[in-house]
């Protein structure tokens, strides 16, 4: 237990402070508010989220219309994010986030239309997926923005971050586990609804939020001027630069495995939406031990290491994940996926969130949506035709590899990283 206990330590987490350092972000009003509403909002678009790659794949038996769905749902995110980050410049975040989460309810509820009245086909699913990709290329940057907003103070925001990612693995683990049941007992359409509804949480929240009103004197620069510029900056700073990259890397051949585990829940493993149910869910159990893990860190400082070893057991326990036939193995390597993914992107997100200069935050942090989410498209979309030609299983197991071979580069640089990040950290107040 001690040998434990000391290697916790090592890697920065408060061992002997308990829930009071866990949850320490909430002593802002703001924040707490925004926990609330996305306690309720994140579980139905998990929900969503399940019962949608159930559906696709339901009326199409074809892992590449399951890539092909996730591709043009996130590519508008990939062409519209860089110059979102500017655009978020000139803009109230709160008036902004009310109105995305608005436009998504009524996507929702429209989907939700189409599937209980029998007439959903393939292209309106595509124009949807569409339609929220556009909304979120907007709400996704701008929430990143936000949450510096919301808490009073700035040793908090590592916390907030990791409260942040704690919410969304909860949901991970409580939506799929509702929609398996939901899907088996009364159809995807009632899981759209649920979603539609969910979001009210989030609309009360910000409502009530409290937020000082935008300095007038920040005058960013416009377009494609603005856009440069904040390219220039993250790629300028190895640190950011690195991270960015890795985070990238990991979308692209890593993150497609959420969209072929329909695939592996039917054809492979000879299961069901339940069956796909229980894989999410148990993702979401390793994704909150990483989150709480996080959650008990005081400092970002040595968070490059967990990283990069973060981004290596993700790799490897997918790799396994990918020879696995037998439905209880499958789901028990489940948590280590979840473990590790986690880990690897909400210490990237704490340290460019720590690193990045105020006046750079919103182009920055677009930056990072791009990096993670924007990429994933081309990733889905290359996974589901490496599938329908050589099979899920091998298209998982050769991602794994590469996540693992991308942290040990990562892991060999962080020294030279470390001497460049280090005295930027202290002098922002961090040790």
């Amino acid at each position: 237990m001690h040998y434990f206990r000391t290697r916790l330590v090592e890697f920065g987490v408060q061992t002997g402070r308990g829930l009071r350092q866990g949850l320490r972000a909430l002593r802002s009003r703001n924040y707490r508010l925004f926990f609330m509403g996305q306690s309720i909002s994140l579980i139905g678009l998990w929900i969503q989220r399940v019962a949608l790659s159930w559906l696709v794949y339901r009326i199409t038996l074809s892992p590449l219309s399951l890539g092909f769905v996730d591709f043009i749902g996130q590519i508008p995110i990939f062409f519209l994010t860089l110059f979102t980050g500017v655009w978020l410049e000139r803009w109230d975040l709160r008036k902004l986030l009310l109105i995305t989460q608005w436009m998504a309810v009524a996507q929702a509820l429209v989907l939700a239309a189409l599937t209980l009245s029998g007439t959903i086909l393939y292209w309106h699913i595509v124009i949807l997926s569409t339609f929220l990709g556009v909304v979120n290329s907007f709400d996704m940057p701008a929430r990143q923005a936000f949450v510096i907003q919301l808490v009073d103070r700035k040793e908090d925001l590592g916390n907030a971050i990791a409260l942040n990612s704690s919410l969304f693995n909860s949901a991970r683990l409580i939506g799929p586990s509702i929609a398996g049941i939901a899907i088996a007992a009364v159809g995807e359409g009632i899981c759209f609804l649920v979603n539609g509804l969910s979001y009210l949480g989030t609309i009360a929240a910000l409502r009530a939020i409290r937020v000082p009103p935008r300095d007038p004197s920040i005058r960013p620069k416009p377009g494609l001027s603005g856009v440069i510029d904040g390219l220039e900056y993250a790629f300028n700073f190895p640190p950011i630069k690195a991270l960015l990259i890795l985070l990238t890397l990991l979308s692209l051949f890593g993150m497609p495995y959420l969209v072929m585990l329909p695939v592996f829940a039917k054809e492979v493993l000879g299961g069901g939406p339940k069956t796909l149910g229980y894989l999410l869910a148990s993702t979401g159990v390793g994704a909150l031990g990483g989150t709480v893990f996080l959650a008990l860190r005081k400092s970002p400082i040595g968070l490059g290491k967990v990283a990069a070893y973060a981004t290596a057991l993700f790799g490897v326990a997918l790799s396994l994940f990918s020879m696995s036939r037998i439905q209880l193995l499958s789901i028990s390597l489940m948590p280590l996926v979840g473990f590790g993914m986690v880990l690897s992107v909400s210490s990237c997100n704490t340290l460019i969130q720590t690193l990045v200069d105020e006046h750079m935050r919103r182009r920055v942090m677009s930056l990072y949506v791009v990096s993670l989410v924007g990429t994933g498209p081309v990733g889905s979309l290359l996974a589901g035709a490496a599938a329908n030609l050589f099979g899920a299983p091998l298209t998982l197991f050769i991602g794994g590899l590469v996540c693992v071979g991308v942290s040990f580069i990562f892991y060999r640089n962080l020294p030279g990283l470390r001497t460049l990040a280090l005295p930027l950290l202290k002098e922002k107040g961090y040790s």
